[in-house]
């Protein structure tokens, strides 16, 4: 490679490729250094690059360098490039590392767009796996798991989500998150691929989460997440890289019947999530894998410490991902707009007026603390009316009910055979029938009484620990 001061004179590629589509920025406020990295993809190689930069010499002399290494390689050892190794053949003095790193997050967002479009064209392989890296110690032992089973691993980590107001180190989705995820990729000899979704994660999941509580209900955006935006767009990934498979680092199974395919709950009923996944499509399902399914968190603890694994012990985030450290009622002011911020009035069944709040949606259906009233016995948030801007509240037995509507359902088998329901996250299921109406809706008869059932949430068909079905818990009819 040549120097820092030979880079400087004569930097290779500035200027090239200025309006090509594959191409990724980075850096701005408030370093005010500012990359853009492109790539011209032929096949599986890199015939091109070029980049653009403004700011201190070493951001020009880290792309130029970035440029001049990776024309005429392979995508998959473009994908192992690393800003460490970077600065380190640079000599970049400690000031002036920040400069590769930029230049690096730039060149991955371009080599993601490039395979989000389909322009790398790669040899498909049966024992190509594709890992979803979300730089904690679950996805980092389903990796290590398929390179144990003689793999050729590749990862991908989705950038969802970039707010200056929320804690980047918290969340998996994040620009900090990402290169956490590449770090830990590359020190695994795994090529990483970052995949700009920001744009859809907004629109699919943020703006209807935001929608949602102007509306008075309690969405979950997680689950959408997944069965809307995240897997469908690492499916697509794993095609155009000729993957056979995707493992994640979710804690679930797979099971088949006679009609295809079912998302199982996982060994470990205290980690499972089959009711994150439960709007995933089961024809998906042939070409996902789980391998933790059938582990303890304990357990993969103890296979990441004997892999030797640098996340072995850390700690899970237990936020929303584009909530982190700002937590759920902050987000919900800075990015809700005028619909959230409507104080209005609390009463009783009776429409009594009892106290005042600063905006419904800080309030949720069960809620006992934080109500702020003074009354002879406690008192719980029954309802949250978005048109009057009125939260509901009343004694805990008015919570209770036996009968509960789903909307937007999605059956994978008949009705028929949903035999429980989950209706929130690790709630246990709740045996129960299905009223199937014409609208395609149904109504849910509970064999016991549910508390807090919140409009919104997401309602988890099973049968025995299969999920059959799933749909959103409506309005009381």
């Amino acid at each position: 490679m040549r120097s820092f001061a030979e880079h400087i004179a004569a930097p290779r590629g500035e200027g090239a490729l200025k309006n090509h589509p594959h191409s990724g920025a980075a850096g701005g406020a408030p370093c005010g250094d500012l990359v853009r990295v492109a790539v011209r993809i032929e096949g599986d190689r890199i015939a091109e690059a070029g980049f653009d930069a403004d700011g201190c010499g070493a951001v020009t002399v880290a792309a130029s360098a970035i440029v001049e290494s990776i024309e005429g390689r392979s995508f998959f050892s473009a994908c192992r490039l690393e800003a460490g190794e970077l600065a380190e053949e640079l000599d970049l003095s400690p000031p002036k590392r920040h400069a590769a790193e930029l230049a690096a997050d730039a060149l991955h967002r371009a080599l993601g767009a490039a395979a989000k479009d389909g322009a790398v064209r790669v040899e498909p392989s049966s024992r190509r796996t594709l890992v979803a890296m979300s730089g904690g110690v679950d996805s980092a032992v389903a990796a290590q798991l398929a390179l144990d089973a003689r793999d050729e691993v590749v990862a991908v980590t989705l950038e969802l989500w970039s707010d200056p107001g929320t804690d980047g180190e918290q969340s998996c989705c994040s620009p900090q998150a990402v290169r956490g995820a590449r770090g830990l990729a590359h020190r695994m000899g795994i090529p990483h691929v970052t995949l700009d979704m920001r744009e859809r994660f907004r629109a699919e999941v943020v703006d209807r989460f935001l929608e949602g509580y102007a509306a008075g209900r309690t969405p979950n955006p997680c689950v959408r997440c997944n069965g809307e935006v995240r897997f469908d767009a690492m499916l697509e990934l794993a095609e155009a890289l000729g993957a056979a498979r995707l493992a994640t680092g979710h804690y679930a199974r797979v099971a088949r019947d006679e009609h295809g395919p079912l998302v199982r709950a996982a060994a470990d009923p205290k980690k499972d999530q089959s009711y994150m996944l439960a709007k995933l499509d089961p024809s998906l399902l042939d070409r996902i894998s789980f391998p933790l399914g059938g582990h303890t968190k304990d357990a993969v603890r103890a296979l990441a410490r004997e892999a030797g694994l640098p996340v072995a012990e850390k700690r899970e985030s237990q936020d929303l991902c584009f909530v982190a450290g700002l937590g759920g009622r902050a987000f919900l002011e800075r990015h809700g707009g005028p619909a959230l911020r409507r104080p209005g009035e609390i009463v009783d069944r009776q429409g009594t007026v009892l106290g005042t709040h600063e905006g419904q949606h800080n309030y949720t259906i069960g809620q006992r603390r934080g109500l702020g009233l003074a009354s002879g016995e406690p008192l719980y948030v029954l309802e949250k009316d978005a048109r009057s801007n009125r939260v509901v509240v009343g004694p805990k037995s008015a919570l209770a009910t036996k009968r509960v509507p789903v909307e937007e359902v999605t059956l994978h088998r008949h009705a028929g055979d949903v035999e429980t329901v989950r209706l929130r996250y690790h709630s246990e299921p709740l045996a129960c029938r299905v009223h199937v109406h014409d609208d395609g809706s149904i109504d849910l008869e509970l064999d016991q009484a549910a508390n807090g059932v919140a409009p919104g949430q997401l309602a988890c068909l099973m049968r025995q620990d299969r999920v059959v079905g799933e749909g959103t818990i409506g309005e009381p009819r």
